[in-house]
């Protein structure tokens, strides 16, 4: 497992996971679209709802710059669907669950809690333009104004 090495300017890999939105969603299903994927430790947690949320407040904006919203997690699609309810999110998100993806992607990664280690998903967001190349990588995400940031970027 571990670093993956995945670079700005790379393709982005392909993948198929099943959704909240009841089908299966690939990466290429969005060409000609810029996608955020965003790969998140938990549904229903602090930091992840706190993110989630945000893009849910700012969609319209993502939208309108041809933008769609991925979120990505280990969780499977029951616990996704009840997050989603509970925070009226209006994007799709993606069931990783044997986290192949996540692994691909380089977001699964052995993290360090209270001197428990164990394997998760590091928060990181990567911008894939239309073409399906990787735009710019985000690793250890802030959640704190990363909407914001990830819109400034869209509006160049």
């Amino acid at each position: 497992m571990g670093e993956v090495g995945l670079k700005e300017g790379d393709v982005a890999p392909d993948f198929s996971l099943s959704s909240s939105l009841g089908k299966n969603i690939s990466l290429k299903d969005y060409r000609g679209k810029k996608v955020i994927l965003y790969f998140y430790p938990k549904d229903d947690t602090p930091g992840c709802t706190k993110e989630a949320c945000s893009f849910r407040d700012e969609l319209k904006k993502f939208e309108k710059a041809n933008a769609v919203i991925l979120g990505v997690s280990s969780d499977n699609l029951d616990s996704h669907q009840k997050f989603i309810d509970r925070y009226n999110l209006s994007f799709p998100l993606l069931s990783d669950t044997d986290t192949k993806v996540s692994q691909t992607y380089g977001t699964y990664k052995l993290k360090n809690m209270y001197g428990k280690e164990y394997w998760g998903i590091e928060r990181t967001t990567f911008l894939i333009d239309e073409r399906g190349k990787i735009e710019k990588i985000f690793p250890k995400v802030k959640v704190e104004g990363h909407s914001e940031e990830l819109l400034e970027i869209l509006r160049k």
